[in-house]
């Protein structure tokens, strides 16, 4: 399984801002365990971001969005699609695969 992470800020850059090093942090945890496999900013900036996350089920997704720095302040949540892959390119075969 993999999962669509769609972060949305609930207020301004500002309310954010004294979060982003936490939330850094965060990202860079998961994505050093494999978890996260991409992950940025949403264009236009301002609004949020995604992350591409695998190998976890539907529940830990959900532990793990609720860990980061933002949604614990309060000015960030996130929206979760799981997506069940069912066709993958052969370049990314082993990554989703591994999933």
């Amino acid at each position: 399984m993999l999962h669509l992470l769609i972060l949305r800020y609930l207020g301004t850059e500002a309310d954010v801002e004294p979060h982003v090093a936490g939330h850094v942090e965060y990202l860079e945890r998961h994505h050093a365990a494999g978890t996260f496999i991409a992950s940025g900013q949403t264009v236009p900036s301002g609004q949020g971001g995604a992350i591409l996350a695998r190998g976890v089920d539907r529940a830990a997704v959900l532990s793990i969005t609720a860990e980061d720095p933002f949604v614990r302040a309060g000015v960030a949540e996130y929206s979760i699609t799981t997506i069940d892959v069912g066709r993958v390119h052969p370049g990314l075969a082993g990554l989703v695969r591994a999933a």
